[in-house]
């Protein structure tokens, strides 16, 4: 048994009475209007402006390092080449029991962004063509989404992705914008919306990345539609809540002292730490490029995060706070007491473009991101790429390789002249920040107060944790032992703007084994 979105299931009834509810998602799914209460939306305005386009091609064009090597990345990458043929699926799933054809659609989204950035640098237009085939194709076929808890992640990594391709395309002749629009608001939205409206007894149940990626996602199609409503929704969330991906959950620790912030998933593993890193960054750059300063929030403690991140994946000591959040449906007190190791050093493309937002636009001090964009890593084969960043495809076949559209190198490095030009907080019009309530009470590290030899990079010692505990049960990604959420009868039930799901136990678990 799957969750589904597609538009017959949207538009089918069920009856109340289909069980105990694990979640109920949304106040309402369907997509709302634009409500042009703000200032218009700046096209294209998402991970790349105009501004940001035109200075790729005139630095690639006049043979400028690192961009040069940057494009020689993007076009060495199969997924960038003008003859990928798209192979679009009626009903693409991610966990759950059905075929699990995913892999298909995010190779078929990297594609059409490395052939959309290969058009705008060059103005070739056989790679528009490609790209433009592949939107179509897909927006021509899919009649939905599916899959277990999974269909989260589909929903919110492949939608933001998804969306940026077509800011790309807006525009150019035969690009059915109005169909991908619509593809996205039907089938990606609901889950987007519904994920971060949740009803729950246990609203910490889910990693960062699970609200992050659905952040993204909603953000990106409210940019791609002229949406306010949504975008706002989306920073409203970063600032107020409830779940992992708000700010305050994301980065539940400060080291003020050292500069660092403890991030969410440090405990876990840090191929998920660096990917919340990127899937932050992506939702901070698209507000950035429409007026409004996320990077900046709460003293810029995201810039802290990353330092944070970075550092121990440079293979040095960062303090660590026992991390404690409440597990599972019944919200049992879990803690993780030390730092995890997995995956630590691994090569993600998610620092070029935090590294130059703080350090080359704003002026700050980001030695260890810095260092990692640079590849000085104490970690053998570790810390960063050793060379430009790459995209979808460079870092090996599996979902992970493709959370990020990445080419950071090519698309985000600034020179000091080009980033004074936009080295001012943007003043957009959004949702601010609730009234926090309480003050942050300091908290004792229980990890190492970290020692090196590497002068540039070295805090003092001596860390005094501060800011509240995140309290979240945290569900793995792809683990075979997960609960899966599935539909109160196997498809998805809308009633009234009700999208009304039903956990099943285990995997192995029979329908009435259903917990709440």
């Amino acid at each position: 048994m799957t969750l589904r979105i597609s538009r017959r299931s949207m538009l089918k009834a069920a009856g109340a009475a289909t069980g105990a509810v694990g979640i109920g998602i949304g106040t309402g799914v369907a997509a709302s209007p634009a409500t042009a209460a703000d200032k218009p939306f700046a096209h294209p305005g998402m991970l790349h402006t105009r501004a940001d386009l035109e200075r790729m091609a005139a630095k690639v064009k006049a043979g400028a390092a690192p961009y040069t090597a940057g494009f020689a990345k993007l076009t060495a990458n199969r997924h960038s080449q003008s003859t990928w043929r798209p192979n679009p699926q009626v009903i693409v799933a991610r966990g759950g029991s059905d075929v699990q054809n995913y892999p298909i659609l995010y190779n078929d989204i990297h594609a059409a962004y490395q052939n959309a950035l290969r058009w705008k640098i060059t103005g070739d237009t056989a790679h528009a063509d490609t790209a433009r085939d592949i939107c179509n194709a897909w927006s021509g076929t899919s009649k939905g989404i599916g899959g277990g808890s999974d269909i989260v992640l589909l929903a919110g990594i492949y939608g933001y992705q998804f969306a940026n391709v077509g800011e790309l395309m807006r525009g150019y002749p035969g690009f059915d914008l109005a169909r991908f629009q619509d593809m996205l608001i039907t089938y990606f939205y609901p889950m987007n919306h519904g994920f971060l409206n949740r009803e729950t007894n246990c609203w910490g149940h889910y990693w960062a990345n699970w609200d992050l990626c659905s952040m993204a996602s909603l953000m990106a199609i409210g940019i791609l539609c002229d949406d306010r409503a949504k975008f706002n929704e989306t920073v409203d969330y970063f600032h107020n809540g409830a779940g992992n991906g708000s700010l305050a959950k994301a980065i539940p620790y400060v080291y003020d002292d050292l500069g660092l912030a403890q991030w969410q998933e440090s405990g876990r593993d840090q191929a998920h730490s660096m990917m919340g890193i990127g899937l932050m960054g992506t939702i901070c750059e698209m507000a950035w490029n429409q007026g409004v300063d996320l990077y900046a929030a709460d003293d810029s403690k995201f810039r802290k995060a990353c330092e944070y991140v970075a550092r121990y994946n440079l293979g040095y000591d960062v303090p660590y706070t026992t991390y404690t959040w409440t597990n599972g449906p019944h919200c049992v007190p879990t803690e993780q007491t030390v730092i995890a190791e997995g995956g630590r050093g691994q090569g993600r493309p998610v620092w070029e473009r935090v590294y130059n937002h703080y350090a080359i636009r704003r002026g700050m001090a980001m030695p260890n991101t810095g260092a990692m964009v640079a590849g000085r890593s104490r970690l053998k084969g570790g810390g960063g790429d050793h060379g430009p960043e790459g995209g979808g495809g460079d870092y090996g076949p599996n979902s992970g390789g493709f959370d990020e559209l990445g080419f950071g190198t090519l698309a985000f490095t600034q020179d000091k002249a080009t980033a004074a030009e936009s080295a001012t907080a943007p003043s957009g019009s959004a949702p601010t920040p609730a009234a926090k309530s309480g003050s942050s009470g300091s908290s004792s590290s229980s990890g190492s107060s970290g020692s090196s030899g590497d002068s540039a990079a070295e805090p003092p010692s001596g860390p005094s944790a501060q800011a509240g505990k995140s309290d979240g049960d945290l569900a793995a990604t792809g683990s075979s032992d997960l609960p899966l959420w599935t539909a109160a009868s196997g498809v998805t039930a809308v009633v009234g703007g009700l999208l009304l799901l039903r956990r099943r136990g285990r995997a192995t678990a029979t329908p009435s084994d259903t917990v709440e």
